[in-house]
């Protein structure tokens, strides 16, 4: 394989991006991008996968296992090899050795083959992130597409960055006055700590999981893949282009496997405590986070959880572009995403914009009009929000209804094309910052389209219940709005001491629940809702131990 001529310059321009934070991605994210063909390409790839059993040819299948159902009503019908892991384990670590000495370089061009041929079924990929998320067809194709594929190879980025810092090998010499110096030979290698195990989450498969799965392989770990039960396909069709790869790079296929499991099994907490497994990648809930965190001590382990993200609404400028840009990012996957805002947080007395001084009441009114507004076109609605990704999330958005006053309640969808599906639009609660039931209410994670408009006395008491709701809850994402100067210092003041990734006054196409590859950081590492950034130089050197042996000169 011509991995060096094929994908060094790409390698180059990713090291150049990380550390210029400018932006950059291979990965096209218009559609056409992928040939005149690539569109019904892709739809009949992902179609042929459907109703048969997925092959990999990896140790120790014990029988077959799977029974996703798209949250858009069909069944996927596919089977996948279910793994004795006394078995299949041991074969992955047998591959390490050689992947180890490949050195940084061989192993992050690797990995860049293996992005670049997920990037060339993209159409494929997006149907199967669609019908395992519920997200919609063009969000699909670029969330689990190219930005998923940019994650990857920032981590690959990083991966080498970080193992290349200390030379492989070094002449060292200490003069002794007039005697002879001493002199040794040392050489460094970057030594993998063991088998990495990435536990996939439901909603975002590939952009949640690639960081994880390129950091360990980079770094030189067998990774074992264990998605979420709901949305296998995705991360499967990923594990066998990498053992493709692998294979023909002329590394153990089996560096790179799939741990499905059966209904009910509850592999994860098996596998978490598994001694082979020296790496944890985990993206779900705060309970299994806090229990893998706890439990899982012969193991590095790096969780994104939940969190409570908060917009502060201090004073606007642009009003009419502050509520067009908050309604989007409420809408935006049903609110499906960790970095969607929960909790507006808007003055009782009301505050200052562009057109004239404006309500508590009214800010939560036309908020909640211009949400209306986005979304009053089935075809367009369908198209924002995808669909409800499992009913625990159809559960919590009725039961938000009987929190408190409803501001904005929420409709259902038809879509034509997928009658079964639960399309619902958002719903906005109005709460009050100083009623103890109603905190009890906000303070705790609402997953899915529901956000509370949370009434306070001030924006001194906006910044105050911001940073207690960081430093107990987490947050992956903080937003707000301002015109004073002195208010902006000291809403940043708060995000730096409780380490939240901060947006200002966002009112144009950049949202608060997007970040980009290479510039932008997901999490910080520093609150609840993470311990891990994606992605940073502390995401992979802890994947690896620096090695020395040396030896008289």
């Amino acid at each position: 394989m011509q991995l060096t001529e094929t994908h060094r310059p790409t390698l180059d321009r990713a090291l150049e991006a990380i550390r210029s934070r400018a932006y950059w991605s291979p990965h096209p994210e218009h559609p056409k991008a992928y040939g005149e063909t690539g569109a019904a390409d892709g739809l009949a790839a992902y179609q042929a996968l459907l109703g048969s059993r997925f092959e990999l040819d990896q140790p120790g299948t014990d029988g077959w296992t799977g029974a996703e159902v798209s949250p858009y009503g069909p069944e996927l019908g596919v089977e996948y090899p279910h793994p004795d892991l006394d078995v299949l384990l041991p074969a992955m670590r047998a591959g390490m050795a050689a992947w180890r000495d490949a050195g940084p370089e061989t192993r992050a061009l690797v990995c860049l083959e293996i992005l670049s041929r997920i990037s060339a079924r993209t159409h494929e990929f997006a149907h199967a992130v669609m019908h395992t998320s519920g997200q919609a067809f063009m969000m699909a194709l670029q969330a689990g597409g190219p930005h998923a594929q940019d994650r990857g190879m920032e981590a690959v980025a990083y991966a080498y960055e970080e193992q290349t810092r200390t030379p492989q090998g070094v002449d060292w010499s200490k003069p002794q006055g007039k005697r002879d110096p001493l002199e040794l030979r040392k050489v460094f290698t970057a030594a993998p700590r063991g088998i990495a195990l990435l536990i996939g989450c439901n909603t975002f498969p590939t952009w949640n999981g690639y960081p994880g799965l390129f950091a360990s392989l980079a770094t030189g770990n067998p990774v074992l893949v264990k998605p979420h039960p709901r949305a296998i396909l995705p991360l499967a069709m990923t594990v066998r282009i990498a053992r493709e790869v692998l294979g023909e790079a002329g590394f153990d296929p089996n560096l790179v496997a799939l741990a499905a499991e059966r209904p009910g099994e509850g592999i994860a907490k098996t596998l978490a405590l598994r001694p082979e497994i020296k790496i944890i990648d985990y993206t779900g809930s705060t309970e299994f986070g806090d229990w893998l965190e706890e439990h899982a001590r012969q193991a590095q382990v790096y969780t994104e959880k939940a969190g409570v993200n908060t917009v502060v609404i201090d004073s606007t400028d642009d009003y009419k572009g502050m509520l067009s840009n908050l309604a989007f990012s409420l809408s935006l996957y049903s609110g499906q995403m960790c970095t969607t805002p929960q909790n507006l947080l808007i003055p009782r007395d009301g505050i200052t914009t562009d057109a004239g001084p404006k309500s508590y009441d009214e800010v939560v009114a036309d908020l909640a009009a211009s949400v209306s507004g986005l979304l009053g076109d089935d075809g367009r609605a369908n198209a924002l929000l995808g669909a409800l990704v499992n009913p625990e999330v159809k559960s919590r958005l009725e039961a938000a209804a009987g929190l408190g006053e409803v501001a904005l309640p929420s409709r259902e969808v038809a879509n034509p094309e997928f009658p079964d599906a639960a399309v619902r639009t958002p719903v906005i609660v109005k709460l009050d910052g100083a009623k103890p039931d109603d905190e009890a209410a906000f303070m705790s994670e609402c997953f899915g389209p529901v956000s509370f408009a949370v009434a306070v006395d001030s924006t001194s008491d906006a910044l105050d219940l911001l940073r207690r709701t960081v430093r107990d809850r987490g947050a992956m994402t903080v937003g707000a709005y301002t015109t004073s100067a002195n208010t902006e210092r000291a809403i940043e003041e708060v995000c730096l001491e409780e380490s939240a990734q901060l947006s200002l006054n966002l009112t144009g196409g950049v949202y608060v629940n997007q970040t980009a590859a290479f510039s932008d950081f997901h999490g910080s590492g520093g609150n609840p809702a993470a311990n891990a950034a994606l992605c940073d130089g502390a995401f992979v050197s802890n994947r690896f131990r620096m090695v020395e042996i040396r030896r008289q000169a």
